[in-house]
């Protein structure tokens, strides 16, 4: 304790001879990467520009990076999402995934790596990120794609207004599916029980 004492008193008295911060503060964020990107919008339609680390200006050549990855892992988590609920009713045909094999759905991962056909997903998805994924991306930084593009457009509203709208939609039901998948998880693992894991 008195070691942690001793370094908060150093590194305070440090502080006195570091130079002032001179110019634009980084914490304003007007012109900032919320102004740059649809989805500053909080659950209520309401305007919400929450960074608390700073991280979007910080790092600003990977602003592109971080909204590919808030997309891609946000359309994952609903995905997860609805195969979490649905596996606990319904299996795909095969001795691997059914009832008898895999009681829970949340024990389905150690059971699928051990028998073998989480290695086959592994696959499927380090070729997608290697085929589709690291083109893209390169595309996104060379600025010929916007993050998240992937051209599938048909059902995509044809205004711009419409289509922001949509994006703003992907991206809050994407971060609560994150949110969801994790309590799932959590839920499902303490209560030992599957859908409506109470």
């Amino acid at each position: 304790m008195k070691s942690v004492a001793i370094f908060a008193a150093l590194a305070g008295s440090a502080a006195a001879f570091a130079p002032a911060q001179t110019g634009k503060s980084s914490s304003a964020l007007s012109d900032s990467v919320f102004d740059k990107y649809v989805g500053a919008v909080d659950f209520r339609g309401k305007e919400f520009k929450w960074d608390p680390l700073n991280l979007s200006e910080t790092y600003e050549p990977f602003q592109g990076w971080f909204r590919e990855s808030e997309l891609r892992h946000g359309r994952t988590a609903m995905l997860a999402v609805m195969g979490f609920i649905a596996t606990d009713f319904v299996r795909i045909p095969g001795d691997y995934f059914s009832f008898d094999t895999i009681p829970k759905t949340v024990d389905a991962h150690d059971a699928l790596v051990a028998s073998g056909p989480m290695w086959n997903l592994l696959l499927w998805i380090g070729l997608f990120d290697l085929v589709i994924t690291a083109p893209a991306v390169g595309a996104m930084n060379a600025g010929e794609r916007e993050a998240g593009d992937y051209g599938l457009m048909k059902f995509a509203p044809k205004d711009k207004a419409g289509f922001d709208k949509k994006r703003e939609s992907e991206l809050m039901n994407g971060r609560l599916a994150m949110m969801a998948v994790g309590g799932i998880a959590t839920q499902s693992i303490m209560s030992g029980h599957g859908f409506p894991y109470l």
